[in-house]
């Protein structure tokens, strides 16, 4: 048998361990840590900004949804189109023979 040929399960977890140590080695140094904080600072002012899109959006729909809801209630109960209907010709002479029938 060839050793070289074999996977042994050790050899994964030596390449893990090398990564590991490497990624620890970097973050030692000075401008990776630098990197990191920028980095950091940047996602939370990113927050920030979708945070108070999200809300700014939120509540322009709720008022949106609450002006909707306060006109559905606002309904006049007699409208200015039923106003003017009452109003034709026809409908004067029937008032008008039903008060002539009436006196």
């Amino acid at each position: 048998m060839n050793l070289a040929t074999q996977a042994n399960p050790n050899d994964n977890r030596r390449v893990w361990l090398w990564a590991f140590l490497a990624v620890l080695a970097l973050s030692q140094l000075y401008f990776v840590r630098e990197l990191l904080a920028a980095f950091v600072i940047f996602a939370i002012g990113f927050a920030v900004i979708a945070f108070l899109v999200v809300t700014l959006y939120m509540l322009q729909k709720s008022c949106e949804l609450a002006v909707a809801r306060l006109a559905a209630l606002r309904h006049p109960v007699i409208t200015i189109a039923d106003v003017s209907n009452l109003a034709t010709a026809g409908n004067m002479a029937i008032v008008t023979n039903e008060n002539q029938k009436a006196a």
